[in-house]
C-alpha cells in the first residue's frame, strides 16, 4: 500500500539528524546512465530513511521514485524527507521480494534502475529497543517489520539445539554455535531469555577465555546477526529480490547492490554471473542470439569504500558494492 507519512513516531529521530548514506557518490554515478531517460523510475527496495533516494531525485528532475521498505518506523521518516518531492514518490511497505507487486501497483510495467543497500539499517541500529544491537540492553526482537512476525526472543524459547546450531553456523559462520546453542538451552530452562543483555551474558559466559582475548570481536556479534537474518529471513528473501528486480529492467537499465556480510554478496555474486554468462551450449561454434548474456557487469568483482569514506563513515567499512546493466530482453 502506499504510505503517505506525513509525521514521525515521537521517539524516531528526524531526518535532518540522519547520517551519510553509504557510497552515496558512487551509486548515482553507477545509475546515472540510466535515470536520464524522460520519466525513468527508480525502485530504492531498501528506502530506509530515505538518504539515497533524496539524492537521486535531486540530481534527476524527471525520475519517479518508488521506495520499499518493511520497517514502518523508516516509511514516517522517509516519507517526511521526501515530501517535497510530492507526486514522484511512492513509498510501499512491503519486503522487497514483493517488489514486482509493488511496481505494478503503481501502473509501471518496466523500471530504469534498483538499488538495494542491504542488512540492518542506521534507524534499526541507533533505536535501541528494537533489540538488534548486542552493546545495549533491550527487548531481544529484531523484526525489521514490528507490525508482524517471529521476535528473537521467540526463536531463542522454542528451537531445539539443533536448529539453534544451524542458524548460528549457517547465518552467522560461528565456529562455537554447537557450545552456544547449548548454553541457551540450558539457561532458558532458569528463566526466559527475552533481554539482549541476558543473551549477551550467556554467550559471554559460554565463551572461552582464550576466545574473547583472539581478537575475533564481541562474543554475540555473529549470533545476533544469525538470529537477525533467521528472524527476518533475510537470506531466503535477497534470493528472490534480486532476480525479481533485474526481471523488471528494461534493456539499459541498471542494478546497484551493496552488500555488508559474506552471505548476502555470495549471493548477489552468484545471481549477477547466471545472469552475465552465455546460456550457449558448450562447443557451439557461434554463440546464437538467444544465448547472449542479459547483463552486463559493471563493475570488477566487489567494489570496496575508500579509506577516506570509511574514516567519514564507520558504516561503509564492511561494504561490498555490484552492479550490472541489462543489455537484452529475455529470450
Amino acid at each position: 500500500m502506499g504510505i503517505t507519512a506525513p509525521g514521525l513516531a515521537p521517539h524516531i529521530m528526524s531526518h535532518s539528524d540522519i547520517h551519510t548514506p553509504v557510497l552515496l557518490e558512487r551509486c548515482v554515478e553507477l545509475l546515472a546512465p540510466a535515470l536520464t531517460r524522460p520519466g525513468a523510475v527508480l525502485v530504492d527496495a531498501t528506502e530506509g530513511m530515505g538518504g539515497h533516494s533524496e539524492a537521486l531525485l535531486e540530481r534527476f528532475p524527471d525520475i519517479r521514485l518508488i521506495g520499499l521498505d518493511r520497517d514502518t518506523d523508516a516509511l514516517r521518516i522517509a516519507g517526511e524527507r521526501l515530501a517535497r518531492f510530492g507526486d514522484r514518490v511512492t513509498l510501499v511497505h512491503t519486503v522487497y521480494d514483493g517488489i514486482a507487486q509493488a511496481v505494478a501497483s503503481t501502473g509501471v510495467s518496466q523500471i530504469d534502475g534498483v538499488l538495494f543497500d542491504l542488512g540492518v539499517s542506521s534507524l534499526q541500529l541507533d533505536e535501541a529497543a528494537r533489540g538488534f544491537a548486542y552493546s545495549q540492553d533491550a527487548p531481544l526482537d529484531m523484526r525489521m517489520d514490528q507490525t508482524a512476525g517471529t521476535t528473537a526472543a521467540d526463536i531463542v524459547a522454542t528451537y531445539g539445539e539443533g536448529d539453534l546450531r544451524r542458524v548460528f553456523e549457517r547465518y552467522g559462520e560461528e565456529k562455537l554455535a554447537g557450545r552456544y546453542a547449548r548454553a541457551i538451552i540450558a539457561a532458558r530452562a532458569d528463566a526466559p531469555i527475552d533481554r539482549t543483555g541476558r543473551l549477551v551474558d550467556i554467550l559471554l559466559a559460554a565463551t572461552p577465555a582464550a576466545v574473547q582475548r583472539d581478537g575475533r570481536g564481541h562474543p554475540a556479534k555473529r549470533v545476533f546477526q544469525a538470529l537477525r537474518i533467521e528472524v527476518n529471513a533475510e537470506l531466503a528473501v535477497l534470493d528472490r529480490a534480486i532476480p525479481a528486480s533485474m526481471g523488471l529492467l528494461r534493456v539499459g537499465g541498471r542494478i546497484v547492490v551493496m552488500s555488508y556480510q559474506s552471505l548476502e554478496d555470495r549471493l548477489v555474486k552468484r545471481v549477477f554471473a547466471d545472469a552475465s554468462a552465455s546460456s550457449a551450449p558448450a562447443g557451439l561454434p557461434v554463440e546464437l542470439p538467444e544465448h547472449a548474456p542479459r547483463f552486463r557487469l559493471l563493475v570488477k568483482g566487489a567494489e570496496l569504500a575508500s579509506d577516506e569514506e570509511k574514516e567519514r563513515n564507520p558504516r561503509a567499512t564492511p561494504v561490498r558494492l555490484r552492479a550490472a546493466e541489462r543489455v537484452r530482453e529475455a529470450a
